[in-house]
């Protein structure tokens, strides 16, 4: 009885260490998500204020009653670099997911850090087509729903890894679809993007949250904290993207348009 007690009292020490690593864990992820949003939005919205202006004489272009583009507007916004702007953060988290291994932890986070930025001066161009408060109802309306589908990734008992696949080529049909309509420029199709990518990015941010949550207990018995680091950094990428791509679906489909 004395050897299973203290049998018991050990796996229940070891399950509470998992269980106070975890919650750190996720304290990581999510603390570095919120940076990096905040980076973003900083980046955007410096970015847009340095290509606006409502003084005629230093503009290079008129985009509506009273505001104009300056000379560095219209270099990102309406020169051949904007297709550069558009996809290179869609480059830059492909390099980043590649090289991640090849990585420190320290390093990995600057990096991220960097991605945020790029993503705020691809993003920047919001400030122009949408009102600034719809901009900040669509956010709102994201961090809850985010919050919440998080949460329920989170505390689920339900198995979500089935979905996983679906969701990745849905993804991948998402962006397919969306460089198709850049050329046809069909406002049906737009729409029906928007719709499915608000599901399928509500999906992912639940799967990714029980993935991150899951990889972590499997490999936490291992100690190797420059690899949980990492998966730190990674989990914090993709919960990070679930949210900014939610947050323009939903801005596509609810955004206020100047």
């Amino acid at each position: 009885m004395a050897e299973f007690n203290t049998i018991r009292a050990t796996a229940g020490a070891r399950t509470a260490r998992i269980d106070e690593g975890l919650r750190a864990h996720m304290n990581k992820v999510y603390g570095t998500m919120s940076v990096g949003m905040v980076i973003t939005a900083a980046a955007a919205w410096a970015i847009a204020g340095l290509a606006t202006t409502t003084d005629p004489s230093l503009a290079a272009a008129q985009i509506g009653a009273g505001k104009y583009l300056t000379n560095f507007g219209a270099a990102i916004y309406a020169s051949p670099l904007k297709w550069l702007i558009m996809f290179a953060p869609l480059l830059f988290v492909f390099g980043f997911s590649a090289g991640m291994n090849r990585m420190s932890a320290a390093t990995a986070q600057t990096v991220f850090y960097a991605f945020a930025a790029v993503m705020g001066l691809s993003l920047s161009s919001i400030f122009l087509v949408f009102t600034g408060v719809s901009i900040v109802q669509v956010f709102l309306i994201t961090a809850i729903a985010f919050a919440g589908l998080s949460l329920y990734g989170y505390t689920t008992k339900k198995d979500l890894s089935g979905f996983g696949t679906f969701l990745i080529m849905g993804v991948i049909g998402l962006i397919v679809a969306s460089i198709v309509n850049i050329f046809l420029a069909s406002s049906a199709v737009a729409f029906a993007i928007s719709v499915l990518g608000v599901l399928i990015f509500a999906g992912l941010t639940a799967y990714d949250t029980q993935n991150i949550k899951n990889v972590y207990v499997s490999h936490a018995a291992h100690g190797d904290a420059e690899w949980l680091g990492k998966a730190a950094i990674m989990g914090a990428l993709q919960l990070y993207l679930d949210f900014i791509n939610m947050f323009m679906f939903l801005l596509q489909l609810f955004g206020n348009r100047e």
